[in-house]
């Protein structure tokens, strides 16, 4: 599966919204990734996780991992399908006052080598708090895999980033909002 394909496949399920969204990092936009509506389906998950896993693969070939983190909740089933494709396992981190922490009895043994995996990448915050976690813990990063780039090459880590599927929606503050002037009323879809 390709990136266009991909995007066919967003589209089909809902999952590219149009409208007036504010956004986690609260920008504001037109399109939204509703990434929850493709992967309801287990047939698509599992298909775009193993194409997002063939891309790190084909343009990363020395990666060898010991597992895959996500953040919750949104890189959940993305990080639990990259594993599968990976064959290794799969841990989470999840909010705790405010921040990104292993719970659960999770942990990252020191020298162990990550594939942090998330559904949508705007800025890329989600992202970085689960490398700190990794390399907090010992571990090293040894890629970041996305579904959805929507950052238009503004998200930048210290590891080899990879995404299926690469887009820049306009985005704007809420004092530059286009939408918002219009009146027209904002969508919290969730993320």
């Amino acid at each position: 599966m390709n990136s266009e394909e991909a995007l066919v496949l967003f589209r089909q399920t809902n999952a590219l919204l149009t409208g007036h969204f504010e956004l986690r990092s609260k920008l504001h936009s037109a399109e939204f990734f509703q990434c929850a509506h493709v992967l309801k389906y287990p047939q698509h998950a599992e298909a775009l996780c193993r194409a997002l896993v063939e891309k790190i693969r084909t343009e990363n070939i020395e990666l060898s991992v010991d597992g895959v983190i996500s953040p919750a909740m949104g890189g959940i089933p993305v990080g639990h399908e990259v594993a599968r494709a990976l064959g290794v396992h799969h841990i989470f981190a999840e909010k705790q006052d405010g921040a990104l922490v292993l719970r659960r009895g999770f942990k990252i043994e020191p020298g162990s080598r990550y594939v942090v995996a998330e559904d949508v990448v705007t800025r890329g915050g989600r992202v970085q708090e689960t490398m700190d976690i990794v390399t907090g813990n010992g571990g090293i990063v040894a890629a970041v895999g996305v579904l959805v780039d929507r950052s238009g090459g503004a998200a930048s880590f210290d590891a080899p980033f990879f995404s299926l599927i690469q887009m820049n929606p306009v985005t704007w503050t809420a004092q530059e909002c286009p939408l918002c002037r219009q009146g027209v009323p904002i969508e919290h879809p969730g993320s």
